[in-house]
């Protein structure tokens, strides 16, 4: 019996190593990896400039704590902000720490600004914030939510992309409004830029914040910095992480100069946040992403996928129902259940993960490059072939 509590269902395969776009187990079989982690090794396996930079830095300090100066902070700190809407950023370990720090910077802002009444933040069915309580309640989801007690208090969900529904649930107790560009977790779901317009300037309006968890869209994956400047505009806080560490634990939260003043000195805190190692492989991150040409990469190479699979979704329509996505985060809205499809890719050596709505989620590194997208494809189309043959032999 395994020591670890039972809350995954694995797979059972083990990985002795990686290497960009591929994983190898330890008795040698090759695995092409289109599930990154869930979004996480941004920069595939055993980036020479990340392997480079930790290495580097574990030989110098792990940990001092935040009672100290860290320089690696600094700069990534700065790095983010230039790259960014952002004037401040806090650092943690985890997508669900920073949008657990975004709730509360939201709820700070208006506490300090003479509004503690304004606690409660809009969200949206489908979401996905974490698994902390407070992430959970904001998520919304049953079964996320189940054996937990009641859910913390805070949080008023809505269906669909309706801004006049958005109006609707705006009270006086009302901090801002959090969602994701696109709902990776809840089925790839792609919020209308218009309408992170329209909730933009209600925000404004009603003097509440926009808050946008990218935990998952954010560094590169739909070919901007951040998924939301595809729609022209600026959030007032933002979580971050999964792609921002390539595979060290970094999350990090952003926020306006307005928002991150609120958070005076004993406000907030991490032990281990923003710790040396962590910061020396995100400034390795930044150097790559960064580079000029490679956010470009990241579209053409999204833009290729999209076409190739809207072929075999074509040819094979009574498998995949609809291709969804931007950039290199793309889900195949299934007509089979989607953990069929997810082990036939398995068992044709291709890592994918599944997603809410029957979707199959691909989040190939975004090094990716076109001889791996032809290699995903080829398997994509020969296990929509032999579901066709299984669900022929059963029938």
């Amino acid at each position: 019996m395994s020591a670890l509590l039972p809350t995954y269902a694995r797979s059972g395969l083990s990985f002795a190593r990686g290497e960009g776009a591929f994983l190898f187990t330890e008795r040698g079989e090759r695995y092409l990896d289109f599930s990154s982690g869930v979004a996480v090794t941004a920069l595939g396996h055993a980036h020479p400039r990340l392997v480079e930079a930790l290495t580097e830095q574990a030989s110098k300090v792990w940990h001092v704590s935040n009672l100290h100066q860290i320089a690696g902070q600094e700069r990534l700190g700065t790095r983010l902000c230039d790259a960014s809407f952002a004037d401040r950023v806090f650092f943690a370990n985890s997508g669900a720490e920073a949008v657990e720090c975004a709730i509360k910077a939201a709820r700070r802002y208006h506490f300090v600004n003479g509004a503690p009444e304004r606690y409660r933040i809009v969200t949206f069915e489908g979401a996905f914030h974490g698994r902390t309580l407070a992430t959970i309640a904001a998520g919304g989801q049953a079964k996320h939510l189940e054996g937990f007690g009641p859910p913390v208090d805070g949080f008023d969900q809505i269906a669909g992309f309706d801004i006049e529904a958005v109006e609707a649930a705006i009270g006086e107790e009302t901090a801002g409004v959090l969602i994701e560009p696109i709902m990776g977790e809840g089925g790839m779901l792609e919020v209308p830029w218009r309408f992170l317009q329209d909730l933009r300037a209600r925000c404004d309006e009603k003097g509440i914040l926009l808050l946008l968890d990218e935990v998952q869209t954010g560094v590169g994956r739909t070919g901007r910095f951040y998924a939301h400047e595809w729609a022209g505009i600026t959030p007032d806080i933002m979580s971050s992480a999964k792609g921002l560490g390539g595979g060290f634990p970094v999350g990090a939260c952003l926020t306006t100069e307005a928002v991150g003043s609120a958070m005076t000195t004993g406000s907030h805190g991490s032990t281990f946040g923003g710790n040396p190692l962590a910061m020396a492989v995100g400034n390795a991150v930044l150097d790559v992403i960064l580079e000029p040409g490679f956010l470009d990469h990241v579209a053409q190479m999204g833009l290729k996928l999209k076409q190739r699979l809207a072929g075999i979704a074509d040819e094979h329509g009574d498998i995949i129902e609809e291709v969804r996505g931007q950039g290199l985060m793309v889900g195949l809205k299934c007509k089979v259940e989607n953990l069929k499809l997810l082990a036939a890719l398995r068992d044709r050596g291709m890592l994918t993960v599944q997603a809410g709505d029957n979707v199959v989620r691909l989040l190939p590194p975004l090094i990716v490059g076109e001889d791996e997208i032809d290699l995903a494809c080829t398997t994509i189309d020969a296990a929509c072939v032999a579901l066709k043959g299984t669900a022929r032999n059963s029938a």
